[in-house]
């Protein structure tokens, strides 16, 4: 799968769309052939929040003007798209090491399409490795999905069983964390991040 990788990427000419789902050799490959990319091409890099370790640092190091990464909270297929003609998915399970080549002119489209979906749902590296651990927590958590719900602070307040006032300080804090102005923002940014599903 490697050979293939590496090969693929070297023939670029225009674009190259990658989803990540792990960290495994499929990822690991990737990282490394994207460090060789001819630099006339733009890359898309969209990984899960399951994508950990040493190819997110990779990943983040190489970010630039001409390479975009972003993370999804949906599963996603890894896949490799290459200037929307051929692709590289791995066949087997990602810990297989092999793959299919596609160059079947609408299932690389089709591919190519699911990217662009899942692409635009998406959020940039840096929020997702800014945004604070504070955040992921149960309470948290259980509070967006209060704020969501337009529920009154009293009501939520009781329904987590916290004071009120515990309740408003950590409100005040999620704002913080999200730097939104309002509930509402709150909540839409807490979508953006994927802190909240749809």
């Amino acid at each position: 799968m490697s050979d293939a990788l590496e090969s693929l990427i070297a023939r670029t000419q225009h674009t190259v769309c990658v989803a990540l789902a792990e960290t495994g050799e499929f990822a690991d490959a990737v990282v490394r052939s994207l460090a060789r990319m001819p630099e006339r091409a733009a890359v898309r890099v969209l990984c899960t929040t399951a994508t950990r370790g040493s190819s997110l640092s990779w990943l983040a190091q190489l970010a630039d003007s001409r390479l975009e990464i972003r993370v999804s909270e949906s599963e996603l297929r890894e896949t490799l798209v290459v200037d929307g003609v051929t692709a590289l998915v791995p066949a087997g399970g990602t810990r297989s090491g092999q793959a299919a080549l596609v160059n079947d002119t609408a299932s690389v489209r089709a591919l190519e399409l699911l990217f662009a979906g899942a692409w635009s749902r998406g959020r940039k590296l840096v929020d997702h490795l800014q945004l604070s651990p504070r955040l992921r927590t149960e309470l948290a958590m259980n509070i967006l999905d209060r704020l969501r719900a337009g529920n009154t602070d009293e009501t939520a307040a009781r329904e987590l069983n916290v004071s009120l006032r515990t309740y408003r300080r950590y409100v005040a804090e999620i704002m913080r964390e999200l730097n939104a102005n309002s509930r509402f923002q709150a909540g839409v940014r807490a979508m953006e991040f994927g802190l909240l599903s749809e």
